[in-house]
């Protein structure tokens, strides 16, 4: 029985790593995703769609907040503020 629940908790802690190592992929996607973003934020400022520019800003604020639950960061540089 004892050998039983041994092998068991083995299975389970090797699950739990290979989720562990999926969750570090999909995280990583996230970012890079995140940073492609910030250079759309960025390229759309450049041509004067502010407006388009900080919606995308507001979308790149809420996949912080909520998907990767970490704080907010600041808008990349060249983001139009609110009263443009």
């Amino acid at each position: 029985m004892a050998e039983n629940d041994e092998r068991r908790v083995q299975e389970l802690e090797r699950d739990v790593e290979e989720l562990m190592v999926e969750v570090d992929r999909y995280r990583t996607a996230t970012e890079d995703a995140l940073q492609q973003l910030d250079w759309c934020i960025g390229y759309f400022v450049g041509c004067g769609k502010s407006g388009l520019a900080r919606s995308l800003g507001a979308n790149r604020a809420y996949i912080r907040r909520h998907v990767l639950k970490r704080a907010e960061q600041p808008v990349p540089a060249g983001t139009p503020a609110e009263s443009d």
